[in-house]
């Protein structure tokens, strides 16, 4: 049983059709990739796992169970990490303000000790427990947003480029970051990139998107190897080994 399902999904905006009858399985605890350029209905999906579509139509589930229309996924069972770990954060609201957040809205105890074990699963010091945003570096506001993802202790991460609004030497570090989070808490991975070099990093198989359809799908030995089948897959691999 995979974790993430997607069976013939179609996502109209109004009159648009964004995501045309798009499929693919991902593992309990594989890292999956979505890669296509901006608009090829990346996001949408990662949108519509999470709840925040609601003209829909196809199959989703997870770990098995169905999503329905109009429903939102339980919060323990999938969380997502968003692009600018600023603005994902409320300016007033202190780490552990932030961090305690879904502990109460789920009325969970022992809020000091869960958060202090998360401020170090994801290596930020604890003497950053009440700094606010702005206080900290872009890299430690994601590693902050990484922290409240996983606080509920969902199985399912869905990553939308989750290191682009980063410099080049933190967005390492995140990397490295998220590699070891999946293997420590066994975590299943759907992200969200247009970069290549990600895929190959962080991922174990990618979906290429293009105009809302599935190009193809491939293990990411063959995007390591450049070896992917389809012209899209190709063009878009030449485009990030030229760059």
């Amino acid at each position: 049983m995979p974790m993430i399902g997607i069976e013939n999904l179609t996502v109209r905006f109004g009159p648009t059709t964004v995501l045309h009858g798009v499929s693919f399985e991902v593992a309990n605890g594989e890292s999956f990739a979505l890669v296509g350029e901006s608009g090829s209905g990346k996001s949408t999906i990662l949108k519509a796992l999470a709840g925040q579509v609601e003209d829909w139509s196809g199959r989703m589930t997870l770990d098995g169970t169905a999503m329905k229309r109009g429903d939102a996924p339980h919060a323990r069972q999938v969380q997502m990490v968003f692009q600018d770990p600023y603005g994902s954060l409320h300016p007033r609201r202190s780490v552990d303000d932030t961090l305690a957040e879904p502990l109460a809205i789920h009325g969970i105890k022992g809020r000091d000790a869960r958060v202090l074990a998360m401020l170090d699963a994801v290596g930020l010091p604890r003497r950053f427990r009440f700094r606010l945003p702005h206080q900290l570096s872009g890299g430690q506001r994601q590693r902050v947003a990484i922290a409240r993802a996983l606080m509920l202790e969902p199985p399912v991460l869905l990553l939308d480029e989750p290191t682009s609004a980063l410099d080049v030497s933190v967005q390492a570090e995140i990397l490295n970051l998220l590699k070891g989070l999946r293997q420590e808490k066994h975590l299943t991975y759907l992200l969200v990139t247009h970069d290549l070099p990600v895929v190959s990093f962080l991922c174990d198989r990618l979906a290429i998107l293009r105009q809302g359809r599935i190009e193809e799908q491939a293990p990411v030995a063959a995007l390591r190897l450049g070896q992917l089948t389809s012209a899209y897959g190709q063009e878009l691999y030449r485009r990030s080994t030229e760059g």
